[in-house]
């Protein structure tokens, strides 16, 4: 058997604030945007460059309910995990471009790691995981 997750769907206030942060700010890739009338909402599909895993869906909040959970979508832990190929080189371009880090870089026993906040506020680890990690090998 083969399964992987093919979609993270990421609740977002607006697609087009999304889309402008997320391949402006963090240089994502655009994989498709389409518009579904019946339901009156886009289908929005975002990965990190060159990557070949999950995809993030942006998908903008329909109800009162969800607005709460733009920004929070995991009670103030980390949500995400971008992993990179070159740490420094990611880093010292997010912070050009404006992304607040709100824990500084570290090595720790599996890589080098730092946390940054999306535009709505979700935390993300910006992370390189050393060669002989498990999960560096499934990549």
């Amino acid at each position: 058997m083969k399964q992987s997750i093919v979609h993270i769907a990421l609740v977002v206030r607006d697609y087009d604030e999304a889309i402008d942060f997320y391949t402006k700010k963090l240089n994502f890739e655009l994989i498709e945007d389409t518009y579904i009338p019946e339901e009156d909402k886009r289908w929005v599909v975002i990965s990190p460059p060159n990557s070949i895993g999950t995809t993030i869906l942006l998908a903008r909040a329909a109800k009162p309910k969800q607005e709460n959970f733009i920004g929070n979508q995991t009670g103030g832990r980390v949500f995400l995990f971008l992993n990179t190929d070159n740490f420094w080189r990611d880093y010292n371009n997010m912070i050009s471009n404006g992304i607040e880090f709100i824990r500084e870089p570290k090595v720790a026993e599996y890589g080098t790691v730092a946390v940054f906040k999306d535009l709505y506020g979700n935390l993300w680890d910006l992370l390189e995981l050393n060669p002989d990690h498990p999960i560096a090998n499934r990549m």
